[in-house]
């Protein structure tokens, strides 16, 4: 395995880790934590580096990720709404895999209709 390919899994680890350590102090500083824009730039990196830095394969790449950041977004807000309604943990996960697959699909829509 390389190193491009093992460092992310090594610091979602770390990351999984650390979460769960600075939930005991502060939800807030958890929360943070865990929405980290983190594998971005690790993603940046392996797409960077296997395209040895086409600037076109970078832009559409980073081009991408805006159309992946909203349904994140999307799915966010309706995990609040679902806990803020009493919902359990599984449906509540389920209801904003189902929202972020809506508006996913929704923006890969936009996307093809605006090019």
């Amino acid at each position: 395995m390389k190193l491009n390919e093992a460092l992310p899994v090594v610091i979602s680890v770390f990351v999984i880790i650390l979460v769960a350590i600075l939930e005991k102090q502060s939800k807030l500083i958890a929360a943070i934590t865990a929405t980290m824009p983190l594998t971005i730039p690790l993603a940046l990196w392996i797409v960077y580096s296997s395209s040895h830095g086409d600037r076109q394969l970078v832009e559409n790449f980073t081009r991408s990720m805006v159309t992946g950041i909203i349904p994140t977004v999307a799915f966010a807000v309706t995990l609040w709404f679902g806990a803020r309604a009493g919902l359990k943990l599984v449906p509540m996960i389920a209801l904003g895999y189902t929202v972020w697959a809506a508006v996913l699909l929704f923006m890969l829509g936009v996307r093809h209709w605006i090019g």
